[in-house]
């Protein structure tokens, strides 16, 4: 039996012209694991979808799944299933019809397609609207509908691009997490693709960043929040704190940064053996993690680091408190607080402020500039 579901090895792309669209991509997926696609636009997330569907030729390297190569079999060959964001549902067809078509296709015994087809509108609670077409469908009903026909099929893996694109934000959000719930149950292989890193963070087991066609880290969710490995994923991720400077001292479990605010502590974040004291690096600490303090309270605790600042703007929304600190004419720090965590302190413009943190939650990056 496959170690893995999905494996890409040295997965390469390239479009006529010479323009790099995936390099040198290498992932291994275990069975039922969920795992979601990150990036800005034209980062290479959907052309590496498309190739594990075969809807895009491959350039260079392999893909295998389940320990068979596929690199270049033809998508109707392929233990795959793909749902876009446009859902591609047929408007003439009604629910029922649209799920059994894909079956059809692929000449199932009528038997066998009515219970495949019986046990997807039950599964997705699709039975009220099994004879409505598509214009009578809400868009939850239509997202059911499109997950329908691609589960049908009994793929390997599911392939999702942007799937939840076209619903409005609350929707989207119960969505989410019916989707989660459902992959769970079935046990089946997803590759999840989205723009929204709060998506791809809630939902997968696993996160792959992608930027300018390479793969920037694999990690899983909390994992990638709390300990970017890269500064693409520093400033992309999340709303962390950046302090640039140079590394003063190396070891695998901890460095020390100078920076022209003084030294800061934190874990290594990379390679030791790729830097060495004087080479360029910053402290990354995710906003969480940093309190707000009246000036004065945050010194002299061996396990914090602090750094002094002025409170420039706060503005109050409901219960969340956005506080805006200068720290100096290069650096200004953006935070949001709980009311309570400032109730009756002097935390108001033109005041000074201690801003602390705990230095085993600060990740040392090398700076890649």
């Amino acid at each position: 039996m496959a170690d893995y579901d999905l494996e890409l090895v040295k997965l390469r792309k390239v479009y006529p012209g010479g323009t790099v669209a995936v390099e040198n991509f290498d992932l291994q997926v275990k069975k039922g694991e969920f795992i979601s696609f990150v990036g800005p636009s034209g980062c290479g997330k959907t052309t590496t979808l498309r190739m594990i569907a075969g809807l895009e030729s491959i350039t260079g390297g392999n893909l295998l799944i389940r320990g068979n190569d596929y690199t270049h079999v033809p998508t109707e060959k392929r233990p795959t299933a793909t749902i876009f964001q446009n859902y591609a549902i047929f408007p003439h067809m009604t629910v029922r019809q649209n799920i059994a078509f894909g079956l059809k296709v692929r000449k199932l015994p009528t038997d066998e397609v009515d219970r495949r087809v019986d046990a997807i509108i039950e599964k997705l609670e699709l039975g009220d609207v099994a004879g409505e077409k598509e214009a009578s469908l809400s868009g939850g009903q239509k997202q059911r509908l499109a997950l329908g026909r691609g589960l049908v099929t009994e793929p390997d893996i599911l392939l999702l691009d942007e799937p939840l694109g076209a619903l409005d934000a609350n929707l989207r959000k119960s969505i989410q997490e019916e989707l989660k719930i459902l992959q769970r149950e079935l046990g089946i292989t997803f590759v999840f693709v989205t723009h929204a890193q709060s998506e791809a963070l809630s939902m997968g087991d696993r996160v792959v960043v992608m930027n300018a066609g390479r793969v920037e880290q694999i990690s899983p969710p909390f994992e990638l929040y709390t300990r970017p490995k890269s500064p693409f994923v520093a400033r992309f991720i999340g709303r962390n704190k950046i302090i640039e400077g140079k590394l003063a001292s190396v070891d695998a479990g901890n460095s020390v940064l100078e920076t022209r605010f003084g030294k800061l502590r934190g874990v290594t974040g990379f390679d030791p053996g790729r830097a060495s004291t004087g080479s360029k690096a910053m402290a990354v600490v995710p906003s969480e993690y940093v309190n707000i303090l009246p000036a004065g309270e945050g010194k002299g605790k061996d396990e914090l680091d602090t750094l002094r600042g002025t409170v420039t703007s706060l503005d109050r929304v409901g219960q969340v408190v956005h506080v805006a600190v200068r720290m100096d004419e290069r650096l200004d720090v953006r935070l949001e607080v709980h009311r309570d965590k400032i109730a009756g302190t002097e935390v108001e413009p033109g005041r000074q402020v201690d801003l602390s943190w705990r230095h085993d939650r600060t990740t040392i990056v090398l700076d890649a500039a």
